[in-house]
């Protein structure tokens, strides 16, 4: 029985090791430990990377969000529109500001915010829209952008999953006001620890994060506005400048996963695979197939010595903590269903295609076995 496990890291550390050790010990000789030239250095060529002006490094993707929403003056009494259907840390980081999520409801297809029910969730407290880039396929940003635009809204996009992806040529994250990235060590672009960033065009967001991720500072120990310590460690800094040279090359053995994985399920009827929309190119942090057999399929492909992941069981609006919100079941029935239906395969660039066959036959299996059982697929 081949194992197939939902994550490799180790694989992609050993291809890079003598790389990350020399490195490492450039961190440790210059002792830059807390910011510093290793941090500067990858904040360029991320900036250039993502095709904009200035770069932050944060310590995680929270931190990216939540500095941006502060840098853009969001506080108490204000609201911002976002979808329900992510982690937590979206909707975390507009309460940190003060401020209250509003969710608006996904397309059936790409997951992403329907910019259709965009319009009818504003209200005079509405201030920002965070529209996120699911599983790394790129939402349809030109009428969010536009219908914001109409209103006075700012634009933050949750790139956090969504590391190189594109819509119309234009790099995820580089559209909005901000772009906010999670380095998580799972991530197509991973640090060794926690990590995040902003990136933006505006001169005046990338001046106040900057003082915000390191105590309100201007310079040491003059604190001009209410900070936080969220730096990027020196030693992530080093790691992620490794790992961004590969990060193209990565996401393409991401994609090959991906169309394989669609040519091989497609046919099955209780299969729904990820799709791409024309104007965008999906980078495949989680291939994410949905099927009513969720569960018995989950079993199944464990048993078989497939690990597989779930993202996410319960819609941020069903979450406990914002039970005074006093959402039900049905307010955003697509986010809903998408909850219990999602299935994530395993998927990371150091695949083999002989995991990646075993995947797929092994899925068919299941559904051969449950149709000789039901009579039907």
């Amino acid at each position: 029985m081949m194992k197939v496990p939902y994550l490799d890291l180790k694989s992609q550390y050993l291809s890079l090791q003598s790389d990350i050790h020399e490195e490492l010990n450039k961190v440790m000789e210059s002792s830059e430990f807390a910011g510093g030239s290793f941090v500067a250095r990858f904040e360029k060529e991320f900036a250039a990377f993502c095709d904009c002006r200035h770069a932050i490094g944060v310590g995680s993707g929270t931190e990216a969000l939540w500095f941006s929403l502060l840098a853009l003056g969001i506080g108490p009494g204000d609201e911002v529109i976002t979808v329900p259907n992510t982690f937590i840390a979206t909707a975390e980081a507009i309460s940190f500001c003060g401020a209250k999520p509003v969710f608006v409801d996904i397309e059936e297809k790409t997951y992403g915010m329907d910019p259709a029910l965009l319009e009818k969730a504003i209200t005079n407290k509405t201030k920002a829209v965070i529209p996120v880039h699911i599983f790394g396929h790129p939402v349809h940003m030109d009428p969010i952008l536009s219908i914001a635009k109409a209103h006075g809204l700012s634009v933050i996009e949750d790139a956090c999953q969504a590391h190189g992806a594109l819509y119309k040529g234009k790099r995820a994250g580089s559209m909005g006001a901000a772009g906010c990235f999670s380095f998580y060590p799972g991530k197509n672009l991973g640090a060794y620890g926690e990590a995040g960033a902003v990136v933006t065009n505006d001169p005046k967001i990338n001046a106040m994060i900057r003082s915000m991720r390191d105590h309100g500072q201007s310079k040491k120990y003059y604190h001009d506005v209410l900070g936080w310590n969220g730096r990027m460690d020196g030693f992530q800094g080093a790691i992620l400048s490794v790992k961004l040279k590969h990060l193209p090359r990565w996401n393409d053995q991401r994609r090959r996963h991906a169309h394989r994985y669609t040519q091989g399920l497609s046919s099955l009827k209780n299969v729904i695979v990820p799709i791409e929309n024309k104007e965008a190119q999906h980078v495949y942090h989680i291939y994410a197939i949905r099927t009513k057999d969720r569960d018995t399929l989950m079993q199944y492909l464990q048993e078989k010595g497939i690990h597989c992941g779930i993202h996410y069981p319960i819609p941020i609006h069903l979450q406990k903590v914002y039970s005074h919100a006093n959402h039900t079941q049905g307010s955003f029935p697509i986010s809903e269903t998408c909850a219990t239906e999602f299935l994530s395969l395993p998927m990371y660039p150091e695949l083999t295609e002989e995991q990646v066959s075993y995947v797929i036959d092994t899925i068919n299996d299941f559904y051969r076995k449950k149709k000789g059982i039901q009579g039907d697929l």
